[in-house]
């Protein structure tokens, strides 16, 4: 029960994530159906490539993939002055389905029995494979290779499935609850992981090549 509600909110929350940012980048509908379709379901792909999942599993989502597609038809056709509102929403839709497949992908390698390194990277890829597989067909930075803190939340699920510390439905949503608030938070207070930038470097020793050559 738990395994199917996450994977619904994941689904419907990706989706949108995905019709918003191909809506912003002013794709048409088709390309708003490829880049929300990808977002929703992308990640899991991934994961089942790396768990040993064959990928043909993907397609015995049937109701996931109408649901998903009715309800990217629906934002495409909001009124302009509605889908203002919902671009504000992106940062909530982005993080609902991070924590949601981020849950449910740790459960579905849990389940089996893998060891939890893999538990731990099915989640990061289930959680923001789908947001890479966005950000890279909107010709976006993706989020998750930023300094900014993304990846690290679904991770933390993973590892907290991995090792036990949640294990009960209750648990579970308590879980999904805080990685949303986690992920909400660290883009409201700027939170980053440590980066270093050697552009500037590069671009001095490329001067001084030019000029020596000269």
């Amino acid at each position: 029960m738990t395994w199917d509600i996450l994977n619904v909110i994941g689904t419907i929350a990706f989706a949108i994530s995905g019709t918003i940012v191909a809506m912003e980048e002013e794709y048409d509908i088709l390309g708003v159906y490829i880049l929300g379709l990808a977002t929703a379901f992308g990640g899991g792909a991934i994961r089942n490539l790396l768990i040993g999942v064959p990928v043909s599993a993907l397609w015995e989502q049937g109701p996931l993939f109408l649901m998903a597609i009715a309800i990217m038809t629906i934002v495409f056709i909001f009124p302009n002055r509605t889908l203002k509102q919902w671009g504000k929403w992106e940062l909530y839709t982005d993080a609902i389905g991070l924590a949601a497949f981020a849950i449910q992908g740790a459960l579905y390698a849990t389940e089996m029995n893998h060891p939890i390194i893999a538990v731990v990277v099915a989640a990061l890829l289930t959680g923001s494979g789908g947001g890479v597989i966005r950000d890279v067909l909107a010709r976006r930075k993706p989020l998750l290779l930023h300094a900014d803190i993304y990846g690290v939340w679904a991770m933390l699920a993973g590892l907290s499935i991995g090792t036990g510390l949640f294990n009960e439905s209750w648990e579970l949503y308590i879980l999904f609850i805080t990685v949303v608030v986690l992920r909400i938070l660290t883009v409201f207070y700027n939170w980053k992981l440590p980066s270093r930038s050697i552009k500037g470097v590069l671009s001095h020793r490329s001067g001084l090549c030019r000029s020596e050559n000269m």
